[in-house]
């Protein structure tokens, strides 16, 4: 049988436990969507867009908020969760390490989308998904690395 103080020692911990995913996740999502808000201005990721028929509005200001959030979800969990079994002792390191995994998905969700578009153009358009994903993927993979050390440390 449980006693009471057990159960409010589980509590409390789950409680820290999601107070810091959804501070990370915070980081990483705004981090995420500045960065694809400072890209969209770029006359490539214009192409890029047209090559797909995707709508500035719907998909950079909305969309990629909600994208940011899942991915900064997603990596800030994997490094709460797994921060010891994850190599070497800098969080900012671990947090890069998670967020290329996420990177290789979303290169292949690029790939898969871009070989729909003939033979021609899917190439030059995987290569530009791909430039435009690395600084994406990489500048909220440092800040949540960064919030996981300046919040809580390192250990």
């Amino acid at each position: 049988m449980e006693t009471r103080a057990t159960g409010r020692s589980k509590r409390q911990t789950s409680y820290e436990f999601y107070k810091r995913l959804y501070k990370l996740t915070i980081g990483g999502g705004v981090a995420f969507w500045a960065t694809t808000i400072a890209f969209s201005l770029l006359p490539i990721a214009a192409e890029f867009r047209a090559a797909f028929s995707i709508s500035y509005i719907q998909v950079v200001l909305v969309e990629s908020l909600l994208g940011g959030m899942i991915i900064g979800c997603c990596v800030s969990y994997f490094l709460l969760r797994f921060f010891d079994k994850i190599p070497t002792k800098n969080p900012i390191l671990k947090s890069e390490i998670l967020i290329f995994v996420a990177l290789g998905i979303a290169l292949i969700m690029v790939q898969v989308a871009a070989s729909r578009l003939g033979q021609g153009d899917a190439l030059h358009v995987f290569l530009i998904g791909a430039m435009l994903n690395v600084p994406r993927f990489l500048f909220p993979g440092i800040v949540i690395g960064y919030l996981y050390k300046r919040l809580y440390g390192s250990a």
